[in-house]
């Protein structure tokens, strides 16, 4: 028995107020879907089996290049962190299993997976960092890590991710994900070719140390903290790098890690057709790599992406189980506030990507007629699929609306008292 962080007392008696209201919803939906040809329940049992994983390091406070402000009753560190993802699963069951972020995370790993159990978590993808240094490192990472000139610094970062794997394989996790800041900020400062191939010799030797049932995700950016060049700038680069290191190797993509107006949906299709998606960091941008919350700026986008992952699933495409995780900085929210929300939105998108008449649209294509291709999408977009969220949260033993029950838990007063506050006036979003 999962212990839990909020009185399920409490989550019953919520969920008792809007009860009635939430039943008279999902049938009225039902019935408008059912016109279509639409079964809400086989929906509803997809949604509610569709998992995203929360960051350990979102439940913090973030912040900017120039500040943080720290919230009320930050976590002191990963056993604080997991009991806040223990809250977000508990009221959306939408999130079972948490991101770790070696080193800030590490610990015994015998304590990480005793402590998980006991609140009902499990461990997703495994991080590393080689774009800041350790207090205790001994070489820095300011010019570089895996594609570092010197084979001292890279042997120090190709160890770390090294560590990450045992840790993860402790834990039970089962993948490991890497991304680097290495570039340059002046023409001329790195040898491109140079650079990558020091950065694809480091990366086979992180490669022989998975386990045959992991998988490597490589992650690409086009700039920051590097602002001329990144070494893994993007999709094109990442797929060159799955495909050099091999089939256990995979591309993960970020929603901000792009320039603007990409087509992101696009790039996702392209890694699906030639099996290399290995999975996504799910945020949101206005200007660059922003950090915002999933759906708070383009849910639209957000929408057209699981459309693509819709149609590979319905198109059978073999062995296609992408990883889903959240990857977000929270500087003026509460930060499970934040996640709550951002995991709904995300199974919001698969819900509305669900109800597209997939044969309709492949007739609209084949007949290229624009107009009525765009609108079934959009059709599907615009149906309020909120009643079909709760229900699936409200199954499962979670809240009918997850955000109001937090509130009135109490939670962040509670722990507030519990924890030490932290010290304002810090720099960086760590």
């Amino acid at each position: 028995m999962a212990e839990l962080q909020i009185s399920g007392d409490l989550i019953a008696s919520e969920n008792d107020k809007v009860r009635t209201a939430q039943k008279s919803d999902y049938d009225a939906l039902g019935a408008r879907l059912d016109r279509h040809g639409v079964d809400i329940e086989t929906i509803t049992n997809k949604v509610a089996a569709f998992f995203v994983a929360v960051p350990s390091w979102g439940v913090g406070t973030g912040g900017t290049r120039f500040a943080r402000f720290p919230g009320h009753g930050e976590p002191r560190g990963i056993f604080d962190k997991l009991d806040d993802c223990a809250v977000i699963q508990q009221l959306t069951r939408a999130t079972p299993n948490v991101s770790l972020h070696i080193p800030w995370d590490k610990a015994d790993p015998k304590q990480l997976k005793a402590h998980a159990d006991a609140l009902g978590l499990g461990f997703d993808a495994m991080n590393s960092n080689t774009f800041s240094d350790a207090a205790d490192q001994k070489h820095s990472y300011k010019y570089g890590s895996l594609s570092h000139v010197d084979q001292a610094t890279r042997s120090q970062a190709i160890d770390h991710n090294i560590e990450c794997i045992d840790i993860g394989v402790a834990i039970g996790s089962k993948a490991l994900t890497v991304w680097v800041g290495d570039g340059s900020n002046f023409p001329g400062q790195s040898n491109f070719a140079k650079s990558f191939e020091r950065y694809l010799r480091s990366m086979a030797e992180i490669y022989k140390a998975l386990p045959d049932d992991w998988r490597i995700f490589s992650e690409h950016k086009m700039y920051e903290p590097a602002f001329y060049s990144t070494v893994v700038q993007d999709w094109g680069t990442n797929y060159l790098i799955a495909q050099t290191l091999g089939p256990k190797a995979f591309c993960l993509v970020d929603l901000g890690h792009h320039a603007a107006n990409t087509n992101i949906e696009m790039i996702v299709s392209r890694l699906i057709q030639f099996k290399k998606l290995g999975g996504f960091h799910f945020n949101d941008s206005k200007y660059g790599d922003d950090d915002l919350d999933a759906g708070s700026i383009d849910p639209y986008r957000l929408f057209l992406v699981f459309n693509e992952l819709v149609d590979a699933e319905d198109r059978g495409v073999p062995d296609f189980h992408p990883a889903h995780m959240i990857d977000q900085s929270h500087n003026v929210t509460d930060p499970i506030e934040s996640l709550i929300s951002s995991a709904n939105e995300i199974r919001r998108a698969y819900a509305q990507a669900l109800l597209v008449d997939r044969t309709a649209l492949g007739a609209f294509q084949d007949e290229n007629d624009a107009l009525m291709a765009s609108d079934s999408l959009k059709r599907a977009y615009r149906t309020d699929v909120e009643p079909i969220l709760a229900e699936a949260r409200l199954r499962a033993g979670g809240a009918i609306d997850p955000i109001a029950t937090y509130r009135k838990s109490q939670y962040r007063l509670r722990i507030g008292k519990e924890r030490p506050a932290s010290l304002a006036g810090g720099g960086g979003i760590i």
